[in-house]
């Protein structure tokens, strides 16, 4: 079996903020904080973190899959919406993640090829099958007037 492995490091600024800093990236950090009253709300805080994450796994693995079929797709924008509760023990948790990603305007409604990309792009995300493991994902891709082309429900 073919593995691949990353590392990313963690280092206290102060408080509840982190500079996150990527391995393969010595430039791109990333600045994340507890909202308030713990931290002081300086970044996002791991659970939009995570909810980004999930966002930009789909839509780049929509996009890989219309450039595949060379659908060219410009402007994609994509809503992450964690919703969080609190458990039995009342601690917080992620409770679903919803994401709803917008194809761009284009001279076709909604060009054939993209038809055979919202039957796979899901299931090659790795972030989202991952997640799906714990985490209930919403999907759902809108048409430039905001119809809805694809949906799907968390296994």
């Amino acid at each position: 079996m073919n593995q691949q492995e990353f590392t990313v490091r963690l280092e206290q600024i102060k408080d509840f903020e982190f500079r996150v800093k990527f391995d393969s990236f010595d430039e791109t950090n990333l600045l994340m904080d507890e909202p308030e009253p713990l931290g002081g709300g300086a970044g996002p805080n791991a659970s939009r973190v995570l909810a980004a994450a999930v966002g930009n796994c789909l839509t780049a693995s929509l996009l890989f899959c219309a450039r595949k079929t060379r659908t060219e797709l410009r402007g994609l924008r994509t809503e992450a919406t964690a919703r969080l509760e609190r458990n039995a023990q009342n601690r917080w948790r992620v409770q679903e993640i919803a994401v709803a990603i917008d194809l761009p305007a284009s001279d076709d409604e909604k060009p054939a090829q993209v038809d055979r990309c919202l039957a796979l792009f899901e299931d090659y995300c790795v972030v989202t099958a991952s997640v799906k493991r714990g985490i209930p994902v919403r999907v759902e891709v809108r048409g430039p007037n905001q119809e809805r082309l694809y949906e799907s429900q968390s296994d």
